[in-house]
């Protein structure tokens, strides 16, 4: 839900508004204010509106944000780009990042790099995952990994030690049979069968990837086949929790299956555990996905959390781009932003925050900073549709295997043959 008027509207008050509009006055504010959209809860937002204070309070144009759940965010953003009426900033995903720039939805930034953009201090790879065929499109807001998200106090509570970044599926099914022991209604893991990430790293362990760098699938219905019946495998020996109840998590922190207490463990990544720490009474942790066999790794990789891009309509994409530069590259701001968002990628940034980071913070960025061999390369951009495939086929066909209502063999079928078809249609 949007929640939040612009930030000197509410300053001022609608009513400063209208008597300017009716004397033919139009503030300068008004005029040069540039409008930022972004995806998340209250809790990013109150950082975010704190950093847009201090940017104008340092004499630069004014920042009109706006917010929204992720699930409203996407289809409000495609409106807004169809009418010609997208913000300048544009808060901007991985998985879609293709898509709006092969549509010129935002601009490409390479122009500002030197001038408003100053990312001499800024990680590598981290600029490299923002490109699209070879121009800069997004600056990364932090850089974070996926992660098994831990309640610390249901492993005390039945003896057993909390994973550890060496951990594998065969240590799950073991720890599965250790709760399913102790009978207190907790699974060691929520149902992960769906969750597109835990593909994606169950795949790069085995030398495959998600998608190729020219857009295709890097998988075949056999691996697919073989990831829904290992899932099929921990439901049926009660090792994760049943669709019913994998059911009622919603996306949302509160309804996790971790949050609920229905699981121990759940997929998640490296930023959301001060979230979820923020939310749950028992303590947490994270450890790294589980290994496929022990000492394989490769799975892993540091992902740009997020970016912020420039609207491809904006009136001012160079003014838009030094807000971009002072969000990622000032101390001050890094300072509100903590790893929220990620671990920051500029080392200036990272060297000023680490001394006021809270535990859960600490434990994030160390983990980012201390993943090994479980590090892989940087996988290709996902390409255009990557969104529609995980939103409305991963997700759907695993619940339908879940439910009974298809065999894994059928669903590793048809997850491939409908994701070609989405991919071939989406760049026809």
């Amino acid at each position: 839900m949007t929640i939040r008027l612009g930030r000197r509207q509410f300053l001022m008050g609608s009513s400063a508004l209208l008597a300017a509009g009716a004397a033919g006055i139009n503030p300068a504010w008004a005029q040069s204010a540039l409008r930022l959209i972004f995806w998340g809860g209250q809790a990013r937002a109150d950082r975010t509106y704190a950093v847009t204070d201090l940017y104008e309070g340092a004499g630069n144009p004014g920042i009109e944000g706006e917010f929204l759940a992720w699930n409203d965010y996407w289809p409000k953003l495609a409106t807004q780009t169809a009418g010609g009426t997208a913000p300048d900033i544009i808060q901007m995903d991985y998985r879609y990042i293709v898509e709006y720039a092969t549509r010129n939805a935002i601009a490409p930034l390479d122009d500002f790099v030197g001038g408003a953009l100053n990312l001499g201090e800024f990680d590598a790879d981290q600029l490299e995952g923002g490109k699209v065929d070879g121009k800069l499109y997004g600056i990364s807001l932090g850089a974070n990994s996926v992660a098994t998200l831990v309640n610390k106090a249901a492993f005390e509570a039945i003896g057993e030690a909390t994973p550890d970044n060496s951990w594998t599926y065969a240590d799950l099914e073991r720890l599965g049979e250790a709760f399913n022991s102790a009978g207190n209604g907790m699974k060691v893991f929520s149902d992960g069968s769906g969750t597109e990430p835990m593909l994606d790293n169950w795949l790069r362990q085995r030398g495959k990837a998600l998608y190729t760098a020219d857009g295709k699938l890097g998988f075949d219905a056999d691996d697919a086949v073989e990831w829904f019946t290992m899932w099929n495998g921990f439901r049926d020996k009660g090792y994760i929790v049943d669709a019913e109840t994998q059911a009622l998590d919603t996306g949302t922190p509160e309804s996790s299956m971790v949050a609920t207490k229905k699981a121990a463990m759940m997929p998640s990544t490296s930023n959301q555990l001060v979230i979820h720490q923020s939310i749950n009474d028992d303590e947490l942790t994270i450890a790294s996905y589980p290994r496929i066999a022990p000492g394989v790794g490769g799975g892993h990789y540091r992902k740009p959390s997020m970016f912020f891009s420039v609207g491809g309509a904006s009136g001012d994409p160079e003014a838009a781009a030094a807000f971009i530069n002072y969000f990622v590259t000032d101390p001050e701001a890094g300072k509100i932003l903590g790893v929220e968002r990620g671990i920051p990628c500029n080392s200036a940034v990272r060297e000023a925050i680490t001394p006021t980071l809270d535990e859960q913070s600490q434990i994030a960025l160390n983990f980012v900073a201390n993943l090994g061999d479980l590090v892989g390369a940087l996988p290709p951009s996902p390409p255009a549709a990557a969104g529609e495939i995980d939103l409305n086929l991963l997700r759907v066909i695993s619940q339908e295997v879940a439910f009974g209502a298809r065999s894994a063999e059928d669903a590793g079928k048809a997850f491939v043959d409908d994701a070609t078809a989405i991919l071939a249609r989406a760049n026809a």
